[in-house]
């Protein structure tokens, strides 16, 4: 086998600027995947973590059943409260975990009615990781001792046209189907440039919401942060056994949007680098074909002195493959320096904030990663592909009859 190796490596540089071509072309659609990669690592960390901020958290605990009613957001209290935060908090990944009470609801006055989500949360352990506590355009946010008072979007106070110190009337449903209304005073309105989600959503403190609903004491909802996107399949497992008759939800169940975002830019990219290697693989295809026509008394000159048809061709395999591995060192190592290059400076995307609504919530410089995340799928592509573009010309030298190749001019 080391024959073979060293036969391949002295081959495959005979014609240095083909291979580097080819080299080249292999490195750099690999190194270009991984800054992509790195990259939307970064933006997922930045807006979809900070999307995940405002919608209630990595993960959500419900009662059970709560699943199959989710479009209604059915008021299913939890029991035993102090013991799910305990077993939540035990987890080294998580940041906060606090207790909510979400349901629909309307919200109503002279300016017309507006359905929204309801949501009862406790202000001080919400604070430091909801970023609608951190955008208060007016007013000031909740306190756990607040009653009679609401936090509201300004896409909702827009609409309603109404400000700090106006009252609204809202309408819930209560546990036993029975409907709850209330007239409560605007206390603070929040900004975060996401007009929609502004303009559905409305807060209280859990203990008002608790009144409104008839929960004396109880909550429907545990939203559970986490240090970072991708630590929630690892939570939930770990929690299920601790946690049995209760349903546990990643936010990729609980706003799908969101995922199906984050996969059809990673299916985009995943397409166009397979496309780019492929065309890198036609160059493997080219170089080796033209090797065989010029080897070819070569060729029968191995025949001759003893080499089985099936030897010559795993030559040619492995010289393609060889080809393959050296592009891939050249590109991951370039990979690695231009994340790791970004990942020190950074890149201000703000400028861009208004291409999107999730886009808005782009505080400051994105960090790209290494681009490591799908490294091993990219390097078993890129090995597939430069191995089978080898194999018709490994194939056509192995066709190759001694006798007459020795006599090829």
């Amino acid at each position: 086998m080391r024959l073979y190796i060293r036969l391949a490596w002295r081959n495959i540089w005979r014609h240095r600027r083909r291979t580097l071509i080819v080299v080249l072309a292999i490195g750099l659609t690999l190194a270009l995947m991984m800054l992509y990669d790195g990259v939307m690592a970064g933006f997922e960390g930045a807006i979809y973590g900070n999307a995940i901020k405002v919608l209630g958290g990595n993960v959500q605990i419900h009662a059970n059943g709560y699943r199959e009613k989710a479009n209604r957001t059915p008021l299913l209290p939890l029991t035993d409260e102090p013991a799910i935060l305990k077993a939540v908090l035990a987890q080294p990944q998580v940041t906060a975990a606090s207790l909510r009470i979400n349901s629909g609801g309307i919200a109503s006055n002279k300016k017309g009615t507006f359905s929204v989500s309801i949501v009862g949360i406790e202000p001080e352990k919400e604070q430091p990781v909801n970023l609608v506590a951190q955008h208060v355009s007016s007013g000031r946010f909740l306190t756990a001792a607040d009653q009679d008072v609401l936090f509201i979007g300004n896409g909702l106070a827009q609409a309603m046209d109404v400000k700090v110190g106006d009252r609204i009337t809202l309408v819930g449903q209560a546990t036993h189907q029975q409907m709850r209304s209330r007239t409560m005073t605007i206390v603070g309105v929040f900004d975060v440039n996401m007009p929609d989600i502004e303009k559905s959503s409305v807060y209280m403190s859990l203990g008002e919401a608790q009144n409104l609903y008839g929960l004396t004491g109880q909550s429907t909802e545990v939203a559970i942060s986490l240090q970072r996107l991708g630590q929630e399949p690892a939570l939930i497992a770990a929690l299920t056994p601790a946690l049995p008759g209760l349903e546990l939800d990643s936010w990729q169940t609980n706003y799908p949007e969101l995922q199906q975002a984050i996969n059809t830019k990673s299916g985009a990219m995943n397409v166009f680098g397979v496309i780019m290697l492929v065309i890198a693989g036609i160059g493997i295809f080219n170089l080796l074909l033209m090797a065989v026509f010029e080897r070819t008394r070569e060729i029968g000159l191995m025949g001759a002195l003893g080499m089985k048809p099936r030897q010559i061709s795993a030559l040619f395999l492995l010289e393609g493959a060889m080809m393959g591995v050296v592009g891939i060192a050249f590109g991951v190592g370039l990979g690695l320096f231009a994340n790791f290059a970004l990942g020190q400076v950074g890149m201000d995307l703000t400028k861009f904030s208004s291409i999107t609504e999730y886009m808005a919530l782009i505080s400051g410089k994105i960090y790209p990663t290494l681009g490591t995340e799908k490294l091993l799928m990219r390097v078993v592509t890129t090995i597939v592909i430069t191995v089978l573009s080898s194999f018709y010309p490994a194939y056509e030298a192995s066709k190759n009859e001694p006798a007459l190749a020795l006599h090829y001019v």
